[in-house]
């Protein structure tokens, strides 16, 4: 609702500046690129919006689109990977990047992510495990 909020506020600042059809042109391809944005990003109704995130034990991962599609992901690195959120790159022409931030996962699996995007694979147990006891 703020991505559409926000576009029809600089829509009426269109019409409030500028005057003639170029003020309604410009406030109304305005309001409809936030309903587009709002469609693609917020609401993440498009075909292409990503639905999950896969980490194979090889240590790939890859996002999985809503029309059945997929592209691998790649960590940034370094700043971009907070406790709140994590930004991976999508090796793909249309999407750029995928921001994760911490509530859109469970706390566990975001973790998981996190530890991910920072070496590259997921912890787990070694193989021989030492017999327990004293």
């Amino acid at each position: 609702m703020l991505i559409l909020t926000l576009h029809l506020l600089a829509a009426l600042c269109f019409l409030t500046v500028l005057t003639g059809w170029f003020a309604a042109i410009a406030a109304l391809l305005t309001l409809l690129l936030g309903i587009a944005a709002a469609w693609d990003r917020a609401l993440l109704r498009s075909r292409r919006a990503p639905r999950a995130i896969e980490i194979h034990s090889s240590g790939e991962a890859r996002c999985l689109f809503s029309n059945g599609n997929s592209a691998a992901i790649e960590a940034l690195g370094g700043s971009a990977i907070t406790r709140h959120w994590v930004s991976l790159r999508l090796r793909s022409p249309l999407r750029g990047s995928l921001l994760v931030v911490a509530g859109m996962l469970p706390v566990e699996s975001f973790r998981l992510l996190r530890l991910w995007a920072l070496w590259g694979k997921l912890p787990r147990v070694a193989q021989q495990q030492l017999p327990g006891g004293l």
